[in-house]
Formats: structure tokens, C-alpha cells, sequence
């Protein structure tokens, strides 16, 4: 089975946030998502970190959902 390759972005002015994850590193990406938060030094703020943790944790229910699927659809009589 191979892994999918997920792109999620954020663009802020001059700013570009460009995250790359499999299914396995998504639970990092969410921590990295508020040590950005965390950080001063960045405009990447609380908000984003939530939004952006909204929308992986959507795509990996989603995904959980078409694997189910796609499981019952083949182990059918």
C-alpha cells in the first residue's frame, strides 16, 4: 500500500507556510502547527493553527471514511 503525499499551504503577504505529510506524520504536522503558533518571530498565529488542524484532521477523516468504504466494497459477496 502506498502513501499518499498531502500539500497543505498557507500564504500570509510575503509569507509562504508549505507543510508536506503522509498519514503517518499527520499528529506532527498538528504539533508543528502550534510551535508555529508559539513562535513570535513568525506571523503564523493561533488562528491559522487551528484552521489549518481543522482541515487535517477533515482530510484524515475523510480518508478513514473512503478506506472503509473501499474495504467493504471489496469484501463484499
Amino acid at each position: 500500500m502506498t502513501s499518499e503525499l498531502s500539500v497543505l499551504a498557507l500564504v500570509k503577504d510575503t509569507e509562504r507556510y508549505i507543510f508536506l505529510y503522509d498519514e503517518e506524520s499527520s499528529d506532527t504536522l498538528l504539533q508543528q502547527l502550534g510551535q508555529f503558533a508559539a513562535d513570535k518571530d513568525l506571523s503564523f498565529t493561533w488562528y491559522d493553527a487551528a484552521v489549518l488542524s481543522q482541515k487535517v484532521r477533515r482530510l484524515k477523516e475523510e480518508a478513514e471514511a473512503e478506506a472503509r468504504e473501499q474495504w467493504s466494497r471489496e469484501t463484499m459477496w
